[in-house]
């Protein structure tokens, strides 16, 4: 028996591609582990009325974690065309997946390195090294908006907020609220979770990236929580910045921070303008981690344009390999990959389109197995 299940969800578009790259390398470091395929994307809800079947779902519950690799989505007017005529106006509604699966297995943790490694030619600086903690199940993309706006629910909002008066006399149709939705318990994982990090790897500082003098009640909330559980972490400094400087910050001085924690929204713009400083999506891991599992996905999308031509770098699929053996506790096979891919990065001999090369998807992650 192997001693880990993997849950293998290959998804659509590239993902499918990158996942072959990631198997390349698997087997190359012989980790004992049994993958087991797993039906989610666009395919399924086009055919089923459902990206992320049931069947998938109870799969992954007898897994120790899963492999993602990317899936198409879109908005919820154009997912509606695309399904099969029999499933039309049978009440289906598309939803994310992956957004799915963080609040299904309660994946709390966000974790998102971008670090640039000594040659590639797309990094903005040579020494960069972040490491972004994004809360994953609340914030912003909670999932509670309302549109259109009944009479009631803005009566309500009124009774607790004077604010809303303005838009009392606002058509239903014309009005659309989303909410920021933050908790004590949301925040305190997230915040503890940076600090564990930056304590385990010998970081000196974590720098929360809000906007609390102007959402003040949500903003507020994790900035008190964060300079609470500051006092546990003497020797890390807790940096606050607003959400608007970090961004001017991140361009002018990336190497000033190591890691950064935010809400979902803001984690989200962090992770991606993160990801452009050391040569762009294509090079962007990240884990989704809760209490007891874990989903592992590169950030970067499906590209349908691209899919089945093995054309894509698969850096960020490897790197994202690489988080899913650091959780799975293979210490030495991660260092091994990351050594591993370092050295191809800096050779500079194999390099996908991205990069000024012309090797394909596979070739790159052959040529990583072979400096295993």
């Amino acid at each position: 028996m192997a001693k880990y299940k993997i849950a293998w969800l290959p998804g659509d578009g590239v993902g499918k591609d990158v996942m072959e790259a990631a198997k390349i390398v698997l087997d190359t470091l012989k980790l004992d582990a049994e993958y087991i395929h797993g039906d989610i994307g666009w395919e399924f809800w086009v055919n089923e009325g459902n990206p992320l079947p049931d069947r998938t779902i109870e799969m992954m519950k007898k897994t120790d974690c899963a492999l993602f690799g990317a899936i198409t989505s879109k908005p919820k007017d154009e997912a509606q065309k695309e399904l099969k005529p029999e499933l039309q106006g049978k009440g289906y509604v598309y939803s994310s997946p992956i957004v799915r699966l963080r609040q299904l297995f309660d994946l709390a943790v966000n974790m998102r390195p971008c670090k640039a490694y000594k040659g590639n030619p797309l990094n903005y600086r040579d020494n960069i090294d972040l490491v972004i903690f994004r809360e994953n199940t609340e914030g912003m993309y909670a999932g509670v908006e309302f549109y259109p706006v009944k009479k009631d629910l803005k009566e309500a909002m009124l009774k607790y907020n004077k604010k809303m008066e303005k838009f009392m006399d606002i058509p239903e149709e014309d009005l659309a609220i989303s909410t920021r939705i933050m908790t004590k318990k949301g925040c305190e994982r997230i915040i503890r979770a940076a600090f564990s990090f930056a304590k385990k790897n010998g970081r000196k500082s974590v720098t929360l990236v809000e906007k609390p003098n102007v959402l003040r009640e949500t903003g507020g909330l994790i900035t008190k929580i964060a300079r609470e559980i500051a006092k546990e972490y003497p020797d890390i400094e807790l940096w606050e910045t607003n959400i608007d400087a970090m961004c001017m910050w991140l361009v002018k001085n990336p190497e000033k921070y190591s890691v950064l924690v935010a809400e979902n929204l803001f984690g989200d713009i962090i992770s991606d303008l993160s990801a452009q400083l050391v040569g762009g999506l294509g090079f962007a891991s990240s884990a989704n981690i809760g209490e007891n599992y874990a989903v592992f996905e590169p950030t970067h999308g499906s590209a349908p344009k691209y899919a089945g031509q093995y054309k894509v770098n698969p850096m960020a699929m490897l790197l994202t390999v690489k988080l899913m053996l650091e959780y799975l506790k293979e210490e030495e096979m991660a260092r091994k990959l990351e050594n591993s891919i370092a050295k191809v990065i800096e050779e500079g001999k194999v390099r996908t389109y991205d990069m000024g090369g012309n090797n394909s998807t596979l070739e790159v992650a052959e040529e990583v197995a072979r400096n295993l």
